[in-house]
């Protein structure tokens, strides 16, 4: 995290410098790309890290789809410092991938360039062709500035083991009635010596803050992306987590035990029964998968303060920058990555690769929901435990209600103040209102200086 909060610093700073007045740039440049000009000559791509099956198999469908284009592709990962220092020196790749709460700060920045003409050329209406909460969380000032992928929305896993030894049904298990909540994590929570040996209920505070606060009614920007971390309507979810990590021993507690959690191991939180309850993202039950014979799990869906389930957009995504040598092949490389059939081609190898090593196949959350279904339709089938393929279900349900970060030049300061105020609420050393406040000075420094001279 201080790796994030200084690079948002040193991408502000450098901004001065590489652009100019924000939101002009940017969008000077693409107007002057023919981006339906026949892709050709070198794409040099940024980012792509750690290509597993699902990966490799989108590469090889884009690469087959181009002949006449060379990807050099580095596959480092993405880092913000190293993205303005390449940019400021003139090293400037055609593609990087970044989590999409970067972006918007770059697009305020003129970094990269608006892809509207992009989309057009290639017959991409991006409200359909991706979920629009996903669209929105790269959408600044009337303009798309990526091409977004995945989706992994949170859940809450049951442990129906610890849950039914304590007496508690899934229906206890709702964030958006506290009392019942609070009393199924007092019947399942069990400590030593004041320490905790099992928790009713993980809510993850710091790893998904921004899911309790939206959910239950708050607000991280305006509608120009400027920070709102002191709306009065943002108290309600950190207020929530306090209740629920005091009622565990507190969050130093809650945090310390977690944290010896072997997550992805073969004594994980749920073999081990070290939890009742957790949010998780839809990832993880592919780490749960090879132990369906020693745990019993459903799931139900994060709950907004109305009773409706809630979910949140989160994921990566494609950029261009401003100076990229061939913008035009760069457009068609990315439209052809995030296609359906590249997403039915990761299809098959992740199909394969389960084959292989006789795993559930949990789907894949693409941000594209034409892609979805089809990958569930086709490689999604009855795993044999009815519990597991509830889950599974869960995930692709709560989906349909998800809704955006939230588009912001500051995005990556909101992400991290947010935490830090949280962590100092649940700790007792700042009030919740305190926090928040505090945390809204400095994330306001940081769209002042990512929006300065716009």
């Amino acid at each position: 995290m201080n790796k994030r909060v200084t690079g948002v610093v040193l991408i502000a700073a450098s901004a001065v410098v590489l652009s100019g007045c924000a939101g002009g740039g940017g969008s000077d440049v693409a107007a002057d790309v023919d981006f339906a000009a026949e892709p050709s000559g070198t794409v040099s791509a940024w980012g792509f890290e750690n290509a597993d099956d699902v990966g490799t198999a989108r590469l090889d469908y884009a690469a087959a789809q181009l002949s006449g284009v060379q990807v050099d592709l580095d596959a480092t990962a993405f880092d913000a410092q190293k993205f303005t220092t390449r940019l400021a020196s003139g090293d400037v790749p055609d593609v990087v991938q970044m989590d999409r709460r970067y972006v918007t700060q770059y697009a305020a920045q003129d970094l990269i360039m608006p892809l509207d003409a992009c989309f057009t050329a290639h017959d991409v209406t991006p409200d359909d062709h991706w979920y629009p909460s996903v669209v929105d969380d790269v959408r600044y000032k009337d303009a798309v500035w990526a091409v977004p992928q995945f989706y992994q929305p949170p859940a809450i896993l049951l442990n129906k083991t610890v849950m039914a030894e304590a007496g508690v049904t899934s229906d206890e298990i709702d964030t958006s009635q506290p009392d019942k909540l609070l009393g199924a994590i007092a019947k399942m929570y069990q400590a030593s010596g004041g320490v905790p040996t099992r928790l009713g209920f993980d809510p993850v505070a710091t790893g998904q803050a921004s899911l309790w606060v939206l959910g239950l009614g708050g607000q991280l920007s305006d509608a120009d992306g400027a920070p709102t971390l002191d709306a009065p309507g943002n108290a309600a979810g950190i207020d929530l987590l306090k209740q629920i990590t005091d009622a565990q021993g507190g969050f130093a507690s809650v945090k310390s035990f977690t944290d010896s959690f072997d997550t992805f191991g073969d004594n994980n939180q749920f073999v081990a029964n070290q939890v009742g309850a957790q949010v998780n993202a839809q990832w993880y039950p592919n780490v749960l998968s090879p132990y369906v014979g020693q745990i019993d799990i459903e799931a139900v869906p994060f709950k907004d303060a109305d009773g409706k389930p809630f979910s949140v957009a989160g994921g990566s995504a494609f950029v261009i920058p401003v100076g990229a040598e061939n913008p035009a092949a760069a457009c068609a490389w990315m439209v052809d990555v995030t296609s359906d059939d590249a997403w039915a081609a990761a299809g098959e190898a992740r199909g394969a690769t389960r084959a292989e090593d006789g795993g559930i196949n949990t789907g894949l959350f693409t941000g594209s929901p034409s892609a979805d279904q089809a990958i569930r339709e086709k490689w999604v089938t009855d795993s044999g435990d009815a519990g597991f393929d509830q889950v599974i279900s869960t995930y692709y349900d709560v989906v349909d209600y998800g809704t955006t970060f939230g588009s912001s030049p500051a995005g990556q300061a909101i992400q991290s103040e947010l935490n830090n105020a949280v962590t100092a609420a649940l700790l007792g050393d700042k009030t919740t209102e305190q926090a928040l406040a505090d945390a809204q000075s400095a994330a306001m420094r940081a769209y002042e200086n990512a929006t300065a001279g716009g």
